[in-house]
């Protein structure tokens, strides 16, 4: 197409280049689904098929960020350290500061269990099933949530990116609650840590791995079968490690990688975006009732 262009005295005249430059810029958006760039007045997204991608709850800064693994991925991060600096002021008389490398800068045991730290005594003799879902979002010490943090970050963006942020949110958050079901019913009786949702991470990656196939397929699926066995070594060389939590969650997330399935086979549904949203719902529910319950009983009661 050519555009014609007014001349005036003085030189060219660009005001209506602007203008319509302008104007494209406000009828086009990112798909909040697929991220393409599309009309915003598109009824479905051409790419993805998402109805009405236009309307305004779908373009909000939190699908903003959910559409982003990279950002959902720092999002996750920053919940975890957050709950982890308050573990710390809860009691900090009861931290932990001596030299050993695996316990510098450990919370109190009683700061971790109002937090909501799992395992027999919190869920058989407390009656906190709760903690099944909160226990996930506390650490032990400052090397444990830095090797936790640093899993996250690498093996999470490559999670949402093949299976979209929903199904992500939900494999992580279901595969830590089931994995530390599972160390509870083997008589674990304190636990804590995200290391049995980001296995769950690492069960689905290894169920696309081989269900892919090819190339891409094959060599994901050595890489990260690499690190589930790397995580076994780990727990049974370690004192201390939850092995039945890692492996409780790597079943899950193989599991729900299949039942849920990934973006080559089947692109994010409705169904997928209601429960990864009841899943972070739940996931805030849980964590500022617990902050808010542990201050009130150590600083107000």
């Amino acid at each position: 197409m050519i555009m014609a262009i007014s001349v005036y005295r003085g030189g060219l005249n660009f005001s209506g280049i602007q203008k319509m430059s302008r104007d494209s810029n406000k009828n086009s958006l990112l798909c909040p689904s697929c991220r393409r760039l599309i009309s915003r007045d598109e009824p479905f997204c051409p790419y993805c098929g998402l109805r009405h991608p236009g309307t305004w709850w779908k373009n909000s800064g939190f699908t903003a960020i959910l559409g982003d693994p990279n950002q959902f991925v720092r999002l996750l991060i920053g919940v975890n350290v957050v709950m982890y600096i308050i573990s710390l002021l809860l009691n900090p008389r009861g931290s932990n500061l001596g030299l050993s490398p695996l316990s510098f800068l450990a919370p109190s045991n009683p700061s971790l269990i109002l937090l909501g730290a799992t395992g027999t005594v919190p869920v058989f003799q407390l009656h906190r099933w709760w903690s099944l879902l909160a226990a996930n979002y506390l650490h032990g010490g400052l090397l444990h949530i830095f090797f936790n943090m640093y899993a996250l970050y690498q093996i999470g963006p490559l999670v949402a990116e093949e299976f979209g942020p929903y199904r992500m949110i939900i494999i992580y958050t279901v595969s830590g609650i089931l994995g530390f079901l599972l160390s509870v019913l083997a008589g674990v009786p304190l636990t804590i840590g995200a290391s049995a949702a980001i296995c769950g991470l690492i069960g689905a990656l290894i169920f696309y791995g081989k269900s892919r196939g090819g190339v891409y397929g094959e060599n994901l699926f050595r890489q990260v079968g690499g690190w589930a066995i790397a995580i076994v070594i780990f727990g049974f060389v370690v004192p201390g490690i939850n092995n039945w939590g890692h492996g409780g969650g790597m079943l899950a997330g193989a599991l729900l990688g299949y039942l849920l399935g990934y973006k080559e086979r089947r692109r994010e549904s409705l169904a997928h975006r209601m429960l990864g949203l009841v899943c972070l719902a739940a996931t805030g529910l849980v964590l500022i009732g617990a902050v808010g319950s542990s201050t009130y009983y150590l600083f107000v009661s």
